[in-house]
């Protein structure tokens, strides 16, 4: 039987991309990555304002034409328009997945798939715990293995630390930042656990001169930004896990590996996020960072395969 075509529309940002191509490699779909572009002024307008959205395409989109696909995932604002085009032109029979709430023709969308913190119900909704990612146990190994030479002279147990920084909701602050740096070195002398530490490209050149100097006598690999992130040999190799609270992914990938997680606070916040960091604490996948290591276990999270069985279901 012919694998069924699937269009993943992306925009260039990999928070919301991932989660699509996720799902979409989840369900075991032959992947097309179409690449949106949206021009001024549409893309500054809500979805339902977009008249005719296929043409609204600017360089450097994919082309949007026949043959249709069997299915078309879309994440955020900007692909809403494009997948309900889609939609229509295949004459209903393209089968449209919509992850985060489309805000505008509901009914237009075979699956809507948002976190419960969302608080979003519908007929057509499924409710994952936290974000969709293509994160894989196979993907984890094989950085891991790639990586076990640059981390073999790190002291165990191994403490993998992501840190997020300033968006809509948080701060990350130079104080911030070296108070997490100080609890780490403080962690660290009285466990013997070496650190592993990468920032994010919303972290800040001083947020990070801050944590590199707190963490100056610690036994670390702190990533430089230079050649191949090591993301994901760091959920490998950790023993524990440290995020930052500024990013639903990160907690929700780190979670995958049954490892304890634990949520390091920020300014600020948001009624939503504060649902989901009390949601994911309750269910036993993570605690607040407070300096002290502790060991605790839970099935991994696996919001990405959960969904994908039940789409696969409708999809039948």
């Amino acid at each position: 039987m012919k694998a069924k075509t699937c269009w993943v529309l992306t925009l260039g940002v990999p928070g919301m991309d991932n989660q699509s191509l996720g799902l979409a490699q989840a369900l075991g779909l032959e992947v097309i990555q179409k690449r949106l572009v949206p021009t001024a002024p549409w893309k500054y307008l809500p979805p339902q304002f977009w008249i005719q959205p296929l043409k609204f395409l600017g360089q450097g989109s994919d082309p949007i034409t026949a043959p249709w696909p069997d299915v078309v995932i879309g994440t955020g604002r900007m692909t809403v328009a494009v997948a309900l085009a889609i939609k229509h032109a295949s004459g209903g029979r393209t089968f449209n997945i919509r992850i985060q709430n489309p805000k505008t023709s509901y009914d237009d969308f075979d699956v809507i798939i948002t976190p419960h913190h969302d608080r979003f119900h519908r007929p057509n909704s499924l409710h994952t715990m936290g974000g969709l990612h293509t994160i894989t146990p196979e993907r984890v190994s094989q950085a891991g293995a790639r990586f076990a030479e640059r981390f073999a002279h790190l002291p165990r147990p191994l403490v993998a630390v992501l840190v997020g920084g300033t968006n809509k909701c948080y701060r990350m602050t130079p104080e911030i930042g070296r108070r997490l740096g100080e609890q780490l070195a403080a962690m660290s002398k009285a466990t013997g656990a070496g650190i592993l530490l990468t920032p994010s490209r919303r972290t800040g050149a001083e947020v990070e001169a801050a944590m590199r100097e707190a963490l100056a006598d610690t036994p670390a690999f702190i990533w430089d930004g230079q050649g191949e992130n090591p993301y994901l040999a760091f959920l490998a190799h950790a023993d524990a896990i440290v995020t930052t609270a500024d990013s639903v992914n990160m907690v929700s990938e780190a979670c995958t590996t049954g490892k304890p997680v634990y949520v390091m606070p920020l300014d600020g916040g948001s009624a939503k996020f504060r649902r989901f960091h009390e949601s994911m604490r309750q269910a036993g996948y993570t605690r607040p960072f407070e300096g002290v290591l502790e060991h605790w276990r839970y099935t991994p999270l696996d919001d990405v395969g959960q969904v994908a069985a039940e789409v696969r279901k409708r999809l039948s």
